[in-house]
């Protein structure tokens, strides 16, 4: 049997989140205390206590997925036994800190920064995304090449379900074009801006120096990455693959298909909610999938 721990990214969160965890382990309490130092702000009471706008906020959603993650990894102990980790975008900073390459200090700075960055990107470029369900790959691509306005698929996330990224006329034009083509449906997403789109460059350029600055070790297994899909334990490409993941599409149904093609028979959720348990189902009924329990 191989394992793969799974790791989710934004719009996971709930309120109340992690409470459980604080209660349960002294570990725990130590970790989200430091949380608080390191980030500048109580995200403990914001997780434990805020509304669901509060936690929509970038700078608190990102850094409040990534300490449920880890906190559960670590609380999880000799049953977080991971053949291979994937993370769906901000996942991916989860799953190298649970893996040993990132420590948790650094992890959660780098996903500090990379939340401050996105969201300056996105005051200073208004924009969107969009969902499209029901068309194969191909035709959503084509679509978003043959319109002039910035609009590029960003989540491939399940079999004929495609999250799309850019401008509001991009995205405007492209969910026009692609009802056209069948889509079943096309929505926009209540989201802060267009993120793994060309219109994140200044959050990319701005991350790099703090990705090129931060210890990162070879992982205790290897981590199917964003930017490619392939496994990876190569420090350099890891740490190129983080910082190009910012203007990247997030290719999670490849990592899904590779993880499978490699051997894997189990899949479990390490965080907030079960999203990603029900892509890994969609694109194959049979895969065996579960929420981590402590």
């Amino acid at each position: 049997m191989k394992r793969a721990f799974v790791f989710p990214g934004q719009g996971a969160q709930y309120p109340g989140m992690g409470q459980d965890l604080f209660d349960q382990s002294a570990e725990v309490r130590t970790l989200f205390s430091k949380a608080n130092e390191i980030l500048g702000f109580e995200i403990t009471r914001i997780m434990f206590e805020g509304t669901p706008d509060d936690l929509k906020q970038t700078k608190v959603t990102q850094p409040a997925i990534f300490l449920h993650s880890v906190a559960l990894a670590i609380v999880l102990g000799d049953r977080f036994n991971p053949d291979m980790v994937a993370g769906h975008s901000l996942g991916e900073f989860s799953a190298l800190t649970a893996a040993g390459s990132l420590s948790f200090t650094d992890g959660l700075s780098l996903v500090s920064k990379r939340a401050s960055a996105m969201q300056k990107a996105c005051e200073a470029n208004p924009s969107t995304m969009a969902a499209i369900i029901g068309l194969e790959n191909e035709i959503v691509e084509q679509v978003c090449a043959g319109i002039e306005a910035i609009v590029v698929p960003a989540n491939y996330n399940t079999t004929g379900q495609i999250v799309i990224s850019g401008s509001h006329e991009g995205i405007d034009l492209a969910i026009e074009k692609l009802k056209a083509e069948g889509a079943k449906r096309a929505l926009k997403l209540p989201v802060g801006g267009a993120f793994h789109s060309p219109l994140m460059e200044p959050a990319r350029e701005e991350l790099a120096a703090a990705i090129a600055a931060a210890p990162i070790a070879i992982p205790r297994c290897p981590i199917y990455q964003n930017v490619d899909a392939y496994p990876q334990t190569d420090i350099d490409v890891i740490r190129q693959n983080l910082v190009a993941q910012l203007t990247s599409p997030v290719r999670w149904t490849q990592i899904v298909q590779n993880l499978l093609n490699d051997g894997a028979t189990q899949f479990i959720e390490v965080g907030p909610g079960k999203v990603l348990q029900g892509l890994v189902k969609k694109v194959d009924r049979s895969a065996e999938v579960m929420s981590a329990e402590i």
